[in-house]
């Protein structure tokens, strides 16, 4: 499970970290401190978002 895991945060981490950057420039945020913090958020979301899909696919199988 934690293989299935690795792979999917590796997809799902960069998509909302690049996500979070493209609102937060949208916003009118762009200078590094606002860019760098919204990339960190992406990522910290990213571990329970990755969690509820990995579970998700195990319990179809």
């Amino acid at each position: 499970m934690f293989r299935l895991a690795g792979i999917l945060y590796s997809l799902i981490g960069t998509t909302l970290a690049g996500s979070f950057i493209v609102a937060a420039l949208v916003a009118g945020f762009d200078t590094l401190v606002p860019i760098v913090a919204s990339a960190a958020a992406g990522a910290v979301v990213a571990f329970p978002v990755t969690w509820f899909v990995t579970r998700a696919i195990y319990s179809e199988s």
